[in-house]
Order: C-alpha cells, then structure tokens, then sequence
C-alpha cells in the first residue's frame, strides 16, 4: 500500500468513525431521554399513588377512635424519623462514595444515584409488602366480625 492510499484509508475511517460516533451519541441522548421521561412518569404515578393512599388514612382517620388516631400518629413519627434518618445515611453514603469512587468528575455519582435508587425501590416494595399484609388482616378481621 503506498502512501496515499494510507491516508485515503486513514480519512475514510476517521470519517466512518465520526460518523458512527454520531450516531452513537444520538443514541445515547435518546437512551437518556427516554430514561427520564419513564422516571418523570414514574414519579407522576407514585405521587398520585400517595394521594389515593393519604385519602384513604384520612377517611379511616376520620371514623376512628381517639386511641387509635393517637396510636396512628405515634407510628407516623416513628415512620417518619426512620425515612429520615434513611436519608441522613444515604447522605453519608453518597459522601463516601464520591471521595472514595473518583469524585464527581467520573460517572461515580450517577452509578451511586442508581444504586442508591434500586435498593430504595427494593426497600419501597418491602413496604408495599408489610402494607399488603395489614390488608390482608384488616379484611380478615372485618370478615370474623360478620
């Protein structure tokens, strides 16, 4: 091969290269976009999740007696300074991670959100399993009282 069939080879390749580094990226932008439209439509559906359940509590809410609001109220601090104190430590979590991962100049954040994402989701339908029992009792019980 002599010299300028080289170049002309070495041009084409690093056209095709750009060319396919284009299109790469273009995938990857969609990739990502539709990444985050599913996460926006998720989170949409969670917090219209949240309202059906926070009317639900207020109707029971409102039928119950004065011990049981107050033994409500008492589990809901509880609830609410475990998510805390979840968060206090994902915090911590998120911290070491980056000091330890290669900072923020590297993807070490993003794969910590992930991550981080995935056990709250796990965590999240563990929950949904404890609710779903309670669910279960409640309607068992509203069965023997009949």
């Amino acid at each position: 091969m002599i010299l300028p069939d080289m170049l002309k080879t070495l041009t084409d390749n690093a056209r095709q290269f750009q060319e396919r580094l284009t299109e790469w990226q273009a995938a990857m932008a969609k990739g990502q976009e539709e990444a985050m439209e599913q996460a926006r439509k998720w989170q949409t559906s969670a917090l219209q999740q949240q309202q059906e359940v926070n009317s639900q509590i207020v109707a029971k809410m409102e039928g119950a007696s004065e011990t049981m609001k107050v033994q409500w109220q008492q589990m809901q601090k509880v609830w609410e300074d475990q998510f805390a104190a979840m968060q206090k430590q994902g915090e911590e979590m998120r911290a070491k991670a980056m000091s330890a991962g290669g900072g923020s100049g590297s993807n070490a954040f993003a794969d910590w959100s992930e991550t981080y994402a995935a056990q709250m989701v796990a965590f999240t339908q563990k929950m949904q399993g404890e609710a779903a029992n309670a669910i279960a009792n409640a309607t068992e019980a509203r069965g023997k009282k009949k």
